[in-house]
């Protein structure tokens, strides 16, 4: 939680871009499991985070522009409560810590919308995800469920994510800190990365340090033999020597900040050559983006210069042919890389997803591809200083695309079908860091790298 003044500071900035109107920020409830008492680890809202800095769940961050007002809406908890959980501040003392001047219980919440419904104020809200903000939003505004998420306000949207999407330098700490534990749960995946020892064991490992360090995993880890599987979830299969392991593992900070990291390992200790081979190419992609992010550059075009670099580098190979330019123009690269060059990150690992993708990564200039593969592209707007940006390029060997590319005679002018035959033992190699795009370029945020050069790599996991 950062100072009362931060969030006083950025309801005033979001007061003064929305104009008028009533804001409703929903934060979040328990979610049981599988049975009301045994509930998940409590995550509150991002939004409602940036805005209000509150843990506790059950609360509303009410905003009425119009009538320069600022309600938390909550009940305070009872002596039953208590003893299960201990003490916990008023609604009213939780309010004054973030500068919220009022507090209502949560039966106020559907006299405050009447109101303003009367007064012929807007009222606001950002699109809801659970299904509990669903019921509540259609009971306080009179629609049916499933009709809330269209309902949301695309100006409220607009303005969060011009707020949210420039991380200010309180952030970015925060996100370093994330970074100080993603290196632990990657360095210690590498080090127990060997022969018998189970996927589901390392991803243990590093579930264990998330928790120890910081509130969690930022996102369910991937980890797998199976690299070509973009969500290959860890199994109780044992490591193959010769075989690859990719682990993409992020950690969350206790104030909800993420990291988010990419790196393979080779099994036995050292890379074969033809691992080397395509690893170099990833590694190159991966390095052309570090070479070339900068404010003003379309992220769009920094994927596909990523996108013909390898091209490029497959030609050498043999696996691709033909024109470069008409080989990514056409898609025939998404053979290989079938989702995007990377995403903005902050509180949420793929920052703001829920707000709706076409609003946090594209706008009027940049708008999302239909293309199979670059329609997986999160972001394509131009750079900003103060946006984080995964830089995340792969390259797979997926069988059945192979197999379904093959039988269609798809992109054959510009995809060596026979060699690609003999890599469909392969797996796959991605390579991923956090960037933060500067006033002139670019960092790689986190006091220490994670090994991904093939030397260092083979050096450090051999010590």
């Amino acid at each position: 939680m950062f100072s009362k003044e931060t969030y006083v500071e950025r309801r005033l900035r979001l007061k003064r871009a929305m104009g008028s109107g009533l804001l409703l920020f929903f934060g979040n409830n328990d979610a049981p499991s599988n049975y009301p008492a045994n509930a998940y680890k409590f995550r509150q809202d991002s939004s409602f985070l940036y805005y209000f800095g509150l843990q506790r769940e059950g609360l509303v961050g009410v905003i009425d522009i119009d009538n320069d007002r600022e309600t938390l809406i909550g009940d305070d908890i009872d002596i039953d409560d208590i003893i299960w959980t201990g003490y916990v501040p008023s609604v009213k003392e939780l309010g004054e810590s973030v500068g919220v001047a009022h507090a209502a219980p949560m039966a106020e919440l559907q006299n405050i919308v009447n109101r303003a419904k009367t007064q012929g104020q807007s009222v606001h809200f950002l699109p809801p995800y659970r299904h509990d903000h669903m019921i509540q939003i259609a009971d306080l505004l009179g629609i049916h469920p499933l009709q809330t998420r269209d309902a949301a306000s695309v100006a409220l949207i607009k303005a969060v994510v011009d707020m949210r999407a420039v991380k200010s330098a309180e952030e970015i700490e925060e996100i370093e800190r994330a970074m100080e534990i993603g290196y632990l749960m990657h360095t210690t995946a590498m080090k127990a990365c060997r022969p018998g020892v189970t996927e589901q064991h390392i991803a243990g490992l590093l579930e264990g340090i998330a928790h120890g360090n910081g509130c969690k995993v930022s996102f369910q880890t991937i980890l797998s033999m199976h690299g070509e599987i973009q969500h290959g979830y860890p199994s109780m299969r044992p490591l193959e020597a010769g075989r690859l392991m990719l682990c993409d593992a992020g950690a969350e900070t206790n104030d909800n900040y993420c990291s988010d990291n990419t790196r393979v390992t080779p099994i036995s200790g050292k890379f074969t050559q033809r691992q080397l081979d395509i690893y170099t190419i990833v590694e190159a992609c991966h390095d052309l983006v570090l070479e070339k992010a900068r404010p003003g550059l379309k992220w769009l075009d920094m994927h596909l210069d990523v996108c013909r670099l390898m091209t490029d580098r497959l030609k050498d190979l043999g696996l691709m042919r033909g024109n470069t330019d008409d080989a990514v123009a056409a898609g025939a690269h998404a053979m290989f890389l079938p989702h995007g060059l990377g995403h903005m990150m902050g509180m949420d690992v793929h920052d703001m997803e829920g707000l709706g993708q076409v609003y946090v990564g594209f706008d009027d200039e940049v708008r999302p591809s239909t293309q199979f593969g670059t329609n997986c592209l999160r972001c394509g707007r131009r750079l900003q200083p103060g946006f984080v940006m995964t830089d995340e390029p792969g390259i797979y060997f997926i069988p059945h695309l192979i197999d379904l590319w093959r039988s269609q005679g798809l992109h054959k002018e510009f995809i060596n079908y026979d060699l690609l035959e003999t890599y469909k033992d392969f797996g796959g190699i991605r390579l991923e860091d956090d960037i933060l795009i500067t006033d002139d370029g670019n960092r790689v945020l986190g006091k220490q790298i994670i090994p991904y050069h093939p030397a260092d790599v083979e050096e450090f996991i051999n010590a």
